[in-house]
């Protein structure tokens, strides 16, 4: 369900003009900078947000969460689902003006399952037996064996053959000035303050209306909040307080709309796994105990989101509702402790074992208040049962490559945004714990890893759904992190954005298709 505050979308819909301007300049922010434009590399989120303007994929999902193509017009699976022949579009350029090729999905599934190209994305491109090109427009993909996600997951950004045969990709000028095929041209990046995006004037699905696309970077959500007092930002997310109680004004009511809907992804605190202190899985689920999750969902998220139990939220397909959270219970948390060895022998008021304090540093990025305020809440909660936690907030850039990357974290609080097939391989599979790949707190089960390989040869939903659950019931049973909450999205965008439809999707997906009446548009130039 998606809510529109402030208006009717059917009624906003209908004082649009029938054809919509082009102009003016939409104005976004972050939190991070971007940390590559190679889309193979492009792991963070603020990466993600410009590569999917900069490239297509094959195919793509639509508003309603189904399947359509994008650079691929159309496309036959054999019953088996061992092959998928891919018939391309005719009409699609790069932005340096090249034609658009079978050449360039080959070389984009080459660079994939390169071991010299530190991708995150390989898992699904390893079970691929081979890719034939049949035509300049048509691409053969025969499967090693079922693999259901293999559809979906040519929704992978297609890279230009012409520009990056030769490049190293770990030191490629592309990373910094891309050139794909999708709706926006990369203009400019001035590291730490903005990237700017042009309309593709020969799109293939037309013109986008809006001109230019302004990606500024502010580390701090306050400030951001500052700027839309200011009409200095068009669009962003706002935080549970913001939306709840800071943009209920005549103000906000006249220039900006709010809108809420479920997001696919929670929020998490994670372990390093290879840390003695969290090898114990009662050491990990003691912590559980001891954190108060409805505090949380109330005191930081103001209800606006929902507990979480597991690697599914609860709009999937694939989530297991026998499964249910933790409840708070401190008792329970300390005597699981004990039973693992920590006590406190020198009566100082912290835990220890073996001569040592039961004392770690939790990581989370700069400028999330949310994830700041629950990490002050556990640390506050734990130190409650004689743990001792000192929070440290580092810059989203550093905090990805110096620490996340590089493994040197004893907690994290963080995020995954999922896909909407329920194959979370690349996150829980114990052969993706390369610098890079996304299974970074080091999760190994056995029998997990063998669910997560069923799960990609079955096409079966019904069967899919019961291997998905166990997986869900495994991976809570493991602790191998705390599943905090699932956030709503509290989207605000300025109110001259017309077009803009809310769908199962979001409100997103049809970017292209939003606008401004010529009277009302504020940027003029390119």
């Amino acid at each position: 369900m998606i809510v529109l505050l402030w208006g009717h979308p059917a009624l906003y819909a209908a004082g649009c003009p029938q054809t919509p301007d082009y102009g003016d300049a939409i104005v976004t922010a972050s939190i991070g900078d971007a940390s590559t434009l190679v889309p193979i590399l492009a792991s963070d989120s603020s990466s993600q947000d410009i590569c999917g303007l900069v490239f297509n994929g094959l195919v793509r999902y639509d508003k309603n969460l189904n399947l359509e193509g994008e650079l691929a017009e159309s496309w036959e699976i054999e019953e088996s689902g061992l092959v998928i022949i891919f018939h391309l579009r005719k009409n699609v350029r790069w932005h340096d003006g090249r034609p658009f090729t079978a050449r360039d999905v080959e070389f984009t599934y080459r660079k994939l399952i390169d071991p010299n190209v530190k991708t995150p994305y390989s898992g699904d491109f390893e079970r691929v037996k081979s890719l034939e090109i049949l035509d300049d427009h048509t691409v053969k993909v025969t499967y090693k064996e079922p693999f259901s996600p293999g559809f979906s997951s040519w929704g992978m950004w297609i890279m230009p053959k012409h520009i990056l045969e030769n490049e190293d990709f770990g030191n490629t000028r592309f990373s910094r000035n891309p050139v794909g095929t999708g709706p926006y041209k990369f203009k400019e990046w001035k590291t730490g303050e903005k990237i700017v995006l042009v309309s593709n004037r020969d799109y293939y699905e037309g013109r986008p209306y809006i001109n230019r696309y302004i990606y500024r970077i502010i580390p701090d959500q306050a400030t951001t909040f500052l700027e839309l007092q200011t009409q200095g930002v068009d669009e962003v997310g706002l935080t549970p307080l913001q939306y709840a109680r800071q943009t209920d004004t005549p103000f906000f009511k006249k220039y900006y709309r709010k809108y809420r809907y479920p997001s696919f992804g929670y929020t998490y605190l994670g372990f390093n796994l290879k840390d003695p202190k969290f090898a114990d899985k009662r050491v990990r689920l003691a912590i559980d105990y001891a954190i108060d999750k409805d505090e949380i969902i109330k005191g930081v998220l103001l209800g606006l989101g929902r507990v979480s139990t597991g690697p599914f939220p609860p709009e999937s397909w694939a989530y297991n509702k026998e499964v249910k959270p933790v409840s708070y219970d401190p008792k329970k948390a300390r005597e699981l402790l004990k039973e693992a060895g920590w006590e406190d022998h020198d009566r100082d008021g912290w835990l220890d074992k073996d001569g040592k304090r039961f004392k770690f540093v939790l990581m989370a990025n700069q400028g999330n208040d949310t994830r700041k305020m629950c990490a002050e809440i556990i640390q506050r909660r734990l130190k409650e049962i004689g743990i001792d936690v000192e929070i440290r907030i580092i810059e989203w850039a550093t905090f990805l490559s110096e620490f996340i990357d590089k493994r040197k974290f004893d907690a994290v609080v963080m995020g995954w945004g999922l896909s909407r097939d329920p194959d979370c391989y690349d996150i829980w599979h114990s052969s993706k714990q390369r610098p890079g790949e996304f299974n970074f707190i080091g999760y190994e089960n056995r029998e997990v890893d063998s669910l997560l390989d069923a799960g990609r040869r079955e096409f079966d939903q019904g069967k899919r759904k019961e291997i998905y659950n166990k997986i869900h019931q495994m991976i809570f049973d493991d602790h191998p992190c705390i599943f905090l909450f699932v956030p709503d999205a509290l989207p605000v965008v300025h109110a001259r954005f017309k077009g803009i439809e809310p769908a199962p999707a979001g409100i997103g997906y049809n970017f292209i298709k939003w606008h401004v009446p010529k009277e009302e548009q504020r940027y003029t130039r390119w």
